[in-house]
């Protein structure tokens, strides 16, 4: 996945910048979370991360290419076009909230199609399958390249053991609190524009089955690879309702609705 999507792109790094920031110690420079207990924080306090060179490059590269669908933004918030070091998660994360508006949920799901496709050389997906046919050998190694290179998006996650069809492999990811879910509060967007476009890129794309299995308690995530995905409405996050905590409900904006039994971004 990582070499059949990586693209050259050009950045012309601004002196003041550097590939990581120093750690608190000042013993060590390390890119990732930046909480002093090395993990997420508890649910209710926002997780605080060091972004490096190459995690702001992915934030860049991705909201860049999620601009061109993402509605205007407020004339108060966004003057002009930011420069690619300007980019952070809350950047990354508006750019994803503006692509929502206005569009169903199938439409926002074409979106992040859309984008994923355009940052793939052309034939990629019929390599992919070449490289990687749905093999137990092909669900672990993803699921080993899933949490070094999709820790910018996601956050700290690990490779776990699960069972598919009474075989057990270590191809499960356990995402310890997602980042995306955390930074936009908001299980539309979990599921619209994270859980369903990737089950579908990976299944269906790839043909190297996908499960992603959020928990809206604490914020983690299971990713099963070699699992075929059920069908959204047989889906338990079909009937996920908003978050009820007043914080989570702020970071989604006026996107939220607590007083509704499903999240409205499920309804349509």
């Amino acid at each position: 996945m990582v070499v059949l999507s990586f693209q050259t792109v050009q950045f012309a790094t601004p002196k003041h910048l550097s590939l990581c920031k120093p750690s608190v110690s000042g013993c060590s420079i390390r890119c990732g979370i930046a909480e002093p207990s090395g993990e997420p924080a508890p649910m209710g306090q926002k997780t605080k991360y060091n972004d490096g060179f190459f995690e702001r490059g992915f934030m860049t590269l991705f909201a860049r290419k999620m601009m061109k669908f993402a509605a205007p933004a407020k004339p108060r918030t966004e003057t002009k076009e930011k420069a690619w070091w300007e980019y952070d998660y809350e950047s990354f994360v508006d750019v994803s909230k503006r692509v929502m508006q206005g569009r169903s949920r199938s439409q926002q799901q074409k979106v992040v199609r859309e984008v994923l496709l355009s940052m793939l050389p052309p034939g990629a997906p019929e390599q992919f399958k070449k490289l990687f046919p749905p093999t137990k050998w092909a669900a672990e190694f993803n699921a080993a390249l899933t949490v070094p290179f999709f820790h910018w998006l996601v956050g700290p996650s690990e490779v776990v053991e699960v069972e598919i069809d009474g075989v057990k492999q270590r191809s499960g990811v356990h995402i310890k609190k997602c980042r995306y879910l955390e930074n936009s509060g908001c299980v539309g967007m979990c599921v619209n524009m994270c859980k369903f476009p990737t089950q579908d890129f990976f299944t269906n794309e790839f043909g190297l089955p996908l499960t992603m299995i959020p928990n809206f308690e604490d914020m983690s995530c299971e990713m099963v690879y070699g699992q075929v995905p059920p069908p959204f409405e047989e889906d338990p996050v079909s009937k996920q309702p908003c978050f009820t905590d007043i914080s989570m409900r702020l970071s989604a904006g006026s996107i939220a609705n607590p007083s509704s039994s499903v999240c409205p971004k499920l309804q349509n």
